[in-house]
């Protein structure tokens, strides 16, 4: 009897990895299309100072990180506190440097743009 038990887990186990492979690999795909074609549509159109192309890739990597926290370091089966804690954590300091170096970086664009510091290095 614990035999048949043990097989149906390593059944459905090996299912879950699958699964989790090809949504990853569906998302790398994707990336990796938008990467190589840069469709004009995303990348003339902005969206609060950046190419709308950037915004899916930022969103589909932090996905990817999501789901890999999800899947691989079990949070799945974790109780709602615990999941809260380590997921969104890791999401809300993600967002926080995303927008850090954005700001940073528009910030010296517009220094050297406006001809306060030159362009020589």
């Amino acid at each position: 009897m614990a035999h048949d038990s043990t097989a149906h887990q390593h059944e459905s186990s090996t299912k879950r990895i699958w699964q989790v492979f090809g949504i990853l690999s569906i998302v790398t795909i994707v990336e990796v299309v938008l990467g190589i074609f840069r469709p004009p549509f995303l990348t003339e159109t902005s969206i609060v100072g950046m190419h709308l192309l950037n915004w899916i890739f930022i969103i589909l990597t932090l996905y990817k990180a999501y789901y890999i926290a999800w899947a691989f370091m079990h949070m799945e089966h974790e109780t709602k506190g615990l999941r809260r804690a380590v997921v969104w954590s890791g999401v809300f300091l993600a967002i926080y440097l995303i927008f850090i170096l954005l700001t940073e970086g528009d910030y010296i664009y517009e220094v050297y743009k406006n001809g306060y510091i030159a362009w020589d290095f």
